[in-house]
């Protein structure tokens, strides 16, 4: 079993602790934060329903806890959240396909930094993302910190850890999802070109070195994203997190419109 980590944020933990409340272990609160706050009264509350400890600890305490400033006064002391693997996503791609829902897989590849992975795991709920895959390897898994900037979606999707993406990859397109990467290729196509309403997973990389020759080699299509204001080569690339706000709009856009 994991060791417990120390969750931080409003929004996370309150996120833990109504989604899988028997993982928290202890709560910590700020000595004088505000108790009639209705969002701290809630996590209390919440806390007291599953039996969990709670402490009023000073702000120093928590920042050393949390070993990060940015946990708005509230710590949870958590067991972390069972990652999904590739015989979850196995069953996840049969289900969708059995009640006809259309499929929309999120790929992260190399996705390092935490910020940018709980940015994209903030769009991906907000855009109807299915599951969210990563590596095992060269890739953040699920962090406090990542949940901090998550904001509570860590809970409200499936993340999937694979040992080998392309073989993933591979066998996905065996159960009939079309995958996307997102590459500055000569193949490539403007991603508003390409059909993203069926069964589709998208491929991202890091702004750094994008996804990995392997994984692009194993995409059905390769599409980038077309930047009218960047005739003279200004800006070589998008930040992960925003370039993968701009692809699953539009997979959100098309699918509203079909």
């Amino acid at each position: 079993m994991a060791k417990p980590s120390y969750f931080y944020g409003i929004h996370a933990v309150q996120s833990i602790l109504q989604h899988r409340g028997i993982d928290g272990l202890t709560l910590f609160i700020q000595d004088g934060k505000k108790q009639d706050d209705a969002t701290v009264a809630n996590i209390t509350e919440l806390a007291q329903t599953y039996g969990i400890a709670i402490q009023i600890s000073a702000k120093d305490k928590l920042t050393k806890l949390a070993e990060s400033p940015q946990h708005q006064g509230v710590v949870l002391q958590a067991r972390p959240a069972e990652l999904q693997d590739e015989a979850d996503l196995k069953y996840l791609v049969d289900k969708h396909q059995a009640e006809r829902k259309p499929l929309l897989l999120l790929v992260l590849d190399q996705i390092t930094d935490p910020n940018n992975l709980g940015a994209c795991l903030r769009t991906a709920v907000a855009m109807g993302v299915s599951a969210v895959i990563i590596p095992k390897n060269h890739s953040s898994s699920i962090t406090p910190a990542v949940a901090k900037v998550a904001v509570g979606a860590v809970e409200l999707i499936p993340f999937i850890q694979v040992t080998n993406l392309a073989r993933t990859l591979t066998d996905i397109k065996k159960q009939g999802v079309f995958v996307f990467g997102t590459a500055l290729d000569d193949t490539a196509k403007p991603v508003q070109d390409c059909d993203l309403t069926g069964d589709v997973a998208i491929v991202m990389g890091s702004e750094g070195d994008g996804i990995r020759r392997l994984t692009a080699d194993t995409c059905d299509q390769l599409v980038y994203i077309p930047m009218p204001g960047n005739e003279h080569g200004q800006i070589q690339s998008l930040n992960v997190s925003v370039a993968t706000g701009m692809v699953l709009y539009e997979a959100s856009r098309q699918r509203a419109k079909k």
